[in-house]
């Protein structure tokens, strides 16, 4: 038996990737290759495979939450609407990087959202 739930939940988070795709190939070569990186960055054809896997493994795992949970009614509505939330900004942070050049945004996305999450958490606001 084909299990739709898990496909989908395995293809979703890709679609903001596949999407970013189309954007980030767009900027390499005028903007990107011109910033200085440090010299372990990986390289450009490495990100494709790397950010699939990645996407599809945080898929399956809301899956997990969603089966385990009891779905968007049960103890899983929380966790799966944050990591809605945090998907919903990870999509967001390559056309803010890479097409608008909005640094300072990119920043508070990757330093400032993770670490509001990590203090709400820490102090039971929820």
């Amino acid at each position: 038996m084909v299990n739709y739930q898990l496909i989908g939940a395995c293809l979703l988070p890709n679609v903001g990737g596949w999407m970013g795709a189309l954007i980030t190939s767009k900027n390499i070569k005028p903007w990107y290759e011109n910033l200085v990186k440090p010299t372990w960055r990986p390289p450009n054809w490495a990100f494709g495979p790397v950010w699939t896997t990645l996407y599809s493994s945080m898929g399956y795992a809301s899956y997990l939450v969603y089966r385990d949970g009891g779905g968007f009614d049960g103890d899983a509505r929380l966790p799966l609407a944050l990591f809605g939330s945090q998907l919903a900004l990870n999509w967001a942070w390559t056309p803010i990087f890479f097409h608008y050049h909005k640094l300072g945004w990119v920043y508070f996305i990757q330093q400032g959202y993770p670490n509001f999450w990590s203090q709400c958490c820490r102090t039971r606001i929820f």
